[in-house]
């Protein structure tokens, strides 16, 4: 399944589900900095997060970067 949304004024097109990559990052960085993830990242279809240990986690899509990064906030937590 594919298709073409709209976005913006200028008309530009962006695949219905493609991500937007700058928003999803800023998410990501918001809910988690805090708890001592940094250095979010999207690169070549892996996203990332770097933890204050050095840790890094990832996944193929940021839903699943951010489900990694709840399981090993849990898994911390005992």
């Amino acid at each position: 399944m594919t298709g073409t949304a709209y976005v913006g004024p200028a008309g530009q097109r962006r695949a219905v589900f493609a991500v937007d990559e700058d928003a999803a990052l800023a998410a990501l960085e918001k809910a988690w900095a805090d708890d001592g993830h940094h250095a979010f990242s999207a690169d070549h279809g892996t996203w990332s997060a770097i933890g204050s240990a050095g840790q890094v986690l990832t996944g193929s899509t940021p839903d699943e970067l951010d489900r990694n990064i709840r399981a090993h906030w849990r898994a911390l937590q005992g």
